[in-house]
């Protein structure tokens, strides 16, 4: 029997975990099993000819909140060609309100509820049996699925979670080779102990773990393949002290250059652990990804979250200062009782960590979730598809949530991008009352100009920044503007040709600023030096720019001394390595004098 398990993931880089498990299970059994993956974006008709050229004796999909649309429309029009073709659906998206999926989508044959391993393979040999029988498949026999039969929806018994993980065989045993340039889930664990009532983990009870050493032979194997990033999938990473801080020290021993990337709860990591991350932790090998959500207590009881942000404070703090671990942290609008003015205490608290980036999100009524089942009592209105994203609530206006998305809009291209952080820690701390006022009056001024409909460029980031920042009568402008310019030369990986200001050096103020360089060539780094000292090599590796106040000075004691300086900016043009720069006062620059 030909098997075909396939999914739509959102980006051609990501990779379905289910689907290795799915295999890895089943394969023993029936051997003939084709993994597929296709995206949302893939054209509807090239992901049906594709599934009918294989000639599948059963095709199943994995659902999700982000594919679901798209999966719906390739098996609605694959059964017009293969009406014989059974098409079993799982995943989260399908496990809930399976009653309604049958009812309203008659191409669907079979819903998997829950985890789906041994229910699959189970389902698998029913449908083997019936094809060696010319009988009907025995459904009824399979537990943990929803079906159709007689023009009615059946349930079969639950099916019990399985216990010993470790009797899943690895999805990483071989294959390897298609994930090459892809991002690779991986899980330790399975379950959390929080019950979080807006988070579809909040129904499982209990964790379960898979054996230490199956864990790091899979991970060891994923390294020596070459695999990029390793995204763990475990809800809570640090629950078990223990278990964590193994596979932590397996990781720093072993990584050789991977990426692991941890959903952990901030303020339960033990001190020890702390300590031991900051210590030994190799630098940019992890990424910790903390979810806050909100800062208002009534909110987190109504949500049944457990959090002591001023411990989640002081984890977040101690880990950006050892300057070894990137961490995203996650907020949610439209929580049960948090008003605009709540929210907006909600990411001043968390924007003063300063995370490398922080993720705004929106409250999404999943399917099987306690947030959905009581929305009546919040006053939730929501999208009847998915995502289920949520239009208004008793607290918080739609048109509250559309300001929201618009500080979300410039808080990706602005921050989490990290184009110009010099920058913008002026403005939020300087020039702004608080930084969410400062993204939510940036984000009304982007929209108001219709910039949300057009494309850009890196240049036009920055001249529309200063064009915000012109209508505000921002007090020293000069000063920010300066900035602007520094951060626009330190990002690039190549000495720019096209420059976003007008107040360019003209010829004889660029050769007294080298002359000034001259100077200076015992304080400047060995390359950048050597460099230096050709005028030839000089313009080719470095542009400069007029600024307002020495920004060296500033940056490296906080004092502000204001004048007419020139920044000079060398680009070695090395991967990974940030350009050098020095400053010199224009007055000296213009007598050849640092």
């Amino acid at each position: 029997m030909k098997i075909l398990l396939s999914t739509l993931n959102a980006k051609y880089i990501h990779s379905s975990l289910a689907l290795r498990y799915l295999r890895s299970y089943a394969r023993p059994t029936f051997p003939d099993i084709e993994l597929v993956e296709y995206t949302i974006n893939d054209v509807t008709l090239n992901i049906v000819a594709d599934v009918y050229k294989r000639q599948p004796d059963v095709a199943a999909f994995s659902c999700y909140i982000w594919n679901i649309r798209e999966t719906l429309d390739v098996i609605r029009n694959l059964k017009k060609v293969r009406p014989d073709l059974p098409v079993v659906l799982g995943g989260p998206e399908v496990t809930y309100d399976a009653d309604e999926w049958l009812k309203k989508h008659p191409e669907i044959d079979v819903i998997v509820i829950g985890e789906g391993e041994q229910t699959f393979l189970e389902l698998l040999q029913v449908y083997d049996e019936s094809r060696r029988t010319g009988e009907p498949p025995r459904l009824r026999d399979v537990a943990g699925i929803a079906y159709r039969e007689g023009g009615h929806v059946r349930f079969t018994a639950p099916r019990a979670q399985i216990e010993n993980l470790d009797t899943i065989p690895s999805p990483y045993a071989d294959n390897l080779d298609e994930l090459n340039n892809r991002v690779v889930y991986f899980e330790a664990s399975r379950g959390c102990p929080f019950k979080c009532q807006y988070c579809l983990s909040s129904i499982e009870d209990g964790v379960r773990y898979f054996g230490l050493e199956r864990v790091k032979a899979d991970l060891l194997r994923l390294i020596q393949h070459g695999v990029k990033t390793i995204k763990f999938v475990d809800r809570t990473f640090n629950i078990n002290k223990k278990y964590a801080l193994e596979i932590f020290q397996f990781l720093i021993d072993n990584h050789n250059g991977t990426i692991f990337q941890f959903e952990i709860t901030a303020d339960i990591l033990r001190a020890d652990v702390l300590d031991f991350l900051t210590e030994n932790a190799p630098p940019g090998i992890f990424r910790f990804e903390i979810g806050v959500q909100s800062t208002n207590d009534e909110t987190n009881r109504l949500v049944q979250r457990i959090q002591r942000f001023d411990r989640l404070a002081h984890t977040v703090t101690r880990i950006k200062q050892s300057g070894k671990i990137a961490q995203h942290l996650d907020l949610i609008a439209g929580l049960p009782e948090e008003d605009y003015h709540s929210f907006r205490k909600t990411f001043n608290d968390v924007f003063a960590l300063r995370p490398e980036e922080l993720q705004l999100g929106f409250l999404k009524m999943l399917r099987g979730t306690g947030v959905r089942a009581r929305a009546a009592n919040h006053g939730y209105i929501f999208m009847d598809e998915a995502p289920y994203e949520i239009l208004g609530n008793n607290v918080l206006s739609f048109a509250d949530i559309q300001r929201i998305k618009r500080v979300e809009d410039v808080l990706e291209k602005y921050w989490n991008a990290h184009r110009m952080d010099t920058t913008l820690e002026w403005l939020v701390t300087r020039c702004f009352e608080t930084p969410f006022d400062f993204f939510q009056a940036f984000g009304d001024f982007w929209e108001e100009q219709g910039w949300s409909r057009i494309g850009h460029q890196l240049e036009d980031l920055f001249v529309r920044l200063r064009r915000f920042l012109e209508t505000r009568q921002v007090e020293h402008l000069d000063h920010v503007i300066s900035l602007m310019k520094f951060d626009y030369l330190r990002k690039q990986k190549h000495r720019p040709r096209k420059l976003w200001w007008d107040d360019l050096l003209d010829k004889r103020e660029m050769q007294a600023a080298f002359e000034a360089v001259q100077q200076r060539l015992d304080d400047l780094p060995p390359d950048f030096a050597r460099r230096a000292a050709q005028q030839k090599d000089f313009f080719k590796h470095t542009l400069l720019a007029n600024i307002s106040f020495d920004i060296a000075t500033w940056i490296k004691t906080g004092e502000l001394v204001e004048g007419d300086y020139v920044l000079v900016v060398y680009f070695p043009y090395e991967d990974g390595r940030e350009n050098d720069f020095v400053v010199v006062r224009r007055e000296a620059a213009a007598s050849g004098l640092a």
